[in-house]
């Protein structure tokens, strides 16, 4: 009797399932979800968001349209990146590196195929908002616990997760300080906007609220740990907003202020200090001694790859060539020039090295492409134009749109806010910022 019923019970429950997925409202909730929970995941894990991006991927197919996506495939925004990859694809065939290597090289560009279908799904979606919601929580809680491992460093995930023989930085809570800061300086700088309109509204009591928050973000990257990269890059889209958002006079008294603020923060921070000055230490120390350090051989990467740029620079050395000219180079040499690297920590010359300038004209037109999709005011607008600008002003000191975290950044933040965008466009124009906002965009 008991198992007869758990049959039923279990029959029932595939049953709704099933008729769920015939549901195309209820479809459209799934895949929303998963989106959700991949938002969550991303700061925290990166098989979680391999194993939820299949599964996305798998439940946009049960709701898919082939010829709207085909049209929606036309658009530059979602070409670009498809093009990108399939010049990866191609350039396999002209480089020397062994097949592992080429085919480990084109990896890095296969996220962006999930970009265009994420343009395509959150046009026709309501819920892109849920998404940033999902976003901001996780880096929330990634927050709170580095506080709590700055304090308390035993209680660092990196502890258990970590195999290799260094220490955890202090306050790293999953990860490591650069995908850290690169998440938090984000929602620092995107809570500005539904804080100036909240503000304009006269709903002070959730403007403070989110105030605090985003201060909390820009109090642990300078009291606790941050990026040399974030640092540089901080300033510039702190700056995009003010020359979008701000009056003249507005933001001139801003600006005063956040000088002021970044003068005493630079008194208070010992953290602080240590990372700013470790760009003339490094530089002093590689230039002086021949050892590597963190802006000292990125120099020496830029140096040898615009050489390796010159000798192929219309298609460049094929997908995964990298490695092998690094190891080419460093033949007969010591120390910093002898290291040996399949990045050279560049976004472009990542490119050029590998693809020209073929692929230089690729990327920068993605890149362009997807700024001008962000031109008109909303809460979406804005985030996809800050993910875009961080993604563009990073990726001088590292290659982020191929770095797994950095670039998933990208394809999410791009294909939630872009898709929201184009929705908006469809169904009538475009929406004024307090409109957008009020009305939960």
């Amino acid at each position: 009797m008991a198992e007869t019923e758990a049959r039923n019970s279990i029959s029932r429950g595939v049953s709704v399932v099933l008729s769920a997925w015939r549901d195309p409202a209820a479809r459209i909730l799934n895949i929303d979800l998963l989106a959700v929970l991949l938002a969550i995941l991303l700061p925290w894990s990166t098989t979680g968001v391999v194993i939820v991006s299949v599964l996305w991927i798998v439940a946009l197919g049960f709701a898919f349209e082939l010829r709207a996506f085909l049209q929606s495939l036309a658009r530059p925004i979602s070409a670009l990146p498809v093009t990108l990859f399939a010049l990866a694809a191609v350039a396999t065939l002209w480089s020397d590196a062994a097949w592992s290597a080429r085919l480990a090289a084109i990896g890095p560009t296969m996220k962006l195929l999930v970009l265009p279908l994420m343009l395509y799904h959150f046009s026709r979606s309501r819920r892109g908002e849920w998404v940033f919601v999902a976003f901001l929580c996780s880096c929330t809680l990634i927050m709170m616990a580095s506080w709590l491992v700055a304090l308390f460093p035993a209680l660092s995930l990196k502890n258990y997760l970590s195999f290799g023989p260094f220490a955890p930085a202090k306050g790293i809570v999953v990860k490591n300080y650069i995908d850290q800061s690169q998440e938090l300086a984000l929602c620092a700088v995107a809570l500005l906007y539904p804080i100036m309109v909240l503000v304009r509204s006269n709903r002070p009591r959730l403007a403070a609220l989110l105030a605090f928050l985003a201060l909390g973000f820009l109090a642990n990257m300078i009291f606790v740990v941050v990026s040399r990269t974030t640092l540089v890059v901080l300033p510039f889209l702190l700056l995009a907003f003010a020359l979008r958002y701000l009056k003249l006079r507005t933001g001139v008294i801003a600006s005063c202020i956040a000088a002021l603020v970044a003068v005493l923060v630079w008194n208070w921070s010992p953290n602080l200090r240590n990372t700013a000055t470790k760009f003339f230490t490094d530089y002093q120390t590689t230039m002086m001694k021949n050892r590597l350090t963190g802006v000292g051989s990125r120099l020496e990467y830029w140096r040898k790859s615009l050489g390796f740029y010159a000798e192929a620079p219309l298609i460049g050395h094929g997908t995964g060539a990298t490695r092998g000219l690094f190891e080419k180079a460093a033949v007969g040499k010591t120390g910093v020039q002898a290291e040996i690297v399949s990045n050279p920590h560049n976004q472009t010359l990542a490119v050029a090295v590998q693809w020209g300038t073929i692929g230089v004209v690729i990327l920068y037109a993605m890149w362009i492409a997807h700024l001008s999709l962000f031109r008109q005011g909303g809460l979406a607008a804005w985030i996809g134009l800050l993910v875009v600008l961080q993604n563009i002003l990073t990726s001088i000191f590292n290659s982020h749109l191929f770095d797994f975290h950095e670039g998933w950044m990208y394809v999410l933040g791009v294909g939630v806010s872009g898709g929201i965008v184009l929705g908006a466009r469809r169904e009538g124009g475009e929406l004024s910022n307090e409109t957008e906002f009020r009305s939960g965009g």
